[in-house]
């Protein structure tokens, strides 16, 4: 039997450097024809991605990708304010129009949005796809856990690949389902792979640290939603809880109330509806995320995420270790 490891279960070995200082390290990551300055994307939830924050991840040099959980044209509502760039779609019976919908619109990255990518469906669905548009959009597809996987998509035609099943913070699938695998295992699997693919990690990831791990563990870039979830721009209105703190709603998009609101009926419930204290503008978070980055390839003595790929040294680090990791004062 195989054994998976976690973010947590694993640590980064700290290398001779000779940075200066941490604006040397280049972040930079490219996405089919475009570099991102910034290797984080917003995941395309309906509590995370509309228009403000496609608009504040662009700003900020990530991406966002505008989630397909309402109508055609509403979707296309959102894109045209802020222009441009990334629009999940389905595999399912709207697929195609809603593919060309976007693409009039002048979207050119197109996420094909489903909880288990390795799957007929999104073979069929990515070589349609592909047929229509060809390298004029980037069709960025999963999610996968596995190794095969990821070589299947690849094979299909996909030009990056969202790997992760099971890890978001508010993703029930391993405890509903019995399946999935640690987003850092999956990530280290697909890396070893001959296919060069663009890797994209998604779900489990906590902290700074973990993009950090996720990045050296042969991501190219990650989706985040928990820690996004909050802030100004994602969409909702903040309410009001005990003694005037101020909340959002966060919720998974297999969660019964997701499903409910976006098809008026629910079948497998993998996924929660919770609240998240409100944080204030995003910039400030990815600020704080693009720092950690930063810092953590300065203790490798990496200058760019490739070169952090090709010199980092992974431990493993015991129940013991991972305490002593924490700042664990505040366990006492």
């Amino acid at each position: 039997m195989k054994e998976c490891l976690s973010y947590d279960d694993v640590l980064l070995l700290p290398q001779y450097s000779d940075i200066k200082s941490r604006t040397e390290v280049n972040l930079e990551s490219r996405l089919g024809n475009r570099t991102f300055t910034l290797p984080i994307i917003s995941s395309p939830m309906d509590t995370i991605t509309g228009t403000e924050m496609a608009l504040a991840m662009e700003k900020a040099g990530g991406l966002g990708i505008v989630h397909r959980y309402c109508s055609i044209s509403e979707q296309i509502e959102m894109i045209s304010y802020e222009g441009i760039s990334a629009a999940a779609i389905g595999i399912t019976e709207d697929c195609l129009d809603r593919a060309a919908a976007l693409y009039s619109a002048g979207v050119r990255i197109f996420c094909l949005d489903v909880a288990h990518g390795d799957h007929a469906m999104m073979e069929h669905k990515i070589r349609r796809i592909k047929e229509a548009y060809g390298e004029e959009v980037h069709l960025m597809a999963g999610n996968v856990a596995t190794r095969e996987g990821y070589e299947r998509l690849s094979k299909w035609g996909a030009d990056s690949i969202r790997v992760g099943i099971g890890g978001g913070s508010i993703c029930s699938t391993r405890t509903q389902t019995g399946h999935g695998m640690p987003t850092f295992q999956s990530v280290l699997d697909c890396s070893e792979s001959e296919c060069d693919t663009t890797i994209i990690a998604d779900g489990g990831i906590k902290t700074g640290g973990d993009i950090v791990k996720a990045l050296a563990a042969g991501a190219d870039f990650v989706i985040l939603g928990s820690l996004l979830a909050g802030t100004d721009e994602t969409p909702g209105e903040k309410f009001q809880g005990k003694k005037g703190k101020e909340y959002k709603v966060y919720r998974g998009m297999a969660s019964k109330e997701a499903q409910e609101d976006w098809r008026g009926t629910f079948s497998s419930n993998e996924g929660i509806t919770t609240t998240i204290g409100a944080k204030g503008a995003v910039t400030d978070t990815l600020d704080d995320l693009r720092n950690s980055i930063r810092s953590g390839l300065s203790y490798s003595g990496s200058r760019t995420i490739f070169g952090l790929q090709g010199k980092a040294e992974f431990i493993r680090q015991t129940p013991a270790g991972q305490f002593e990791s924490s700042t664990h004062i505040l366990r006492r």
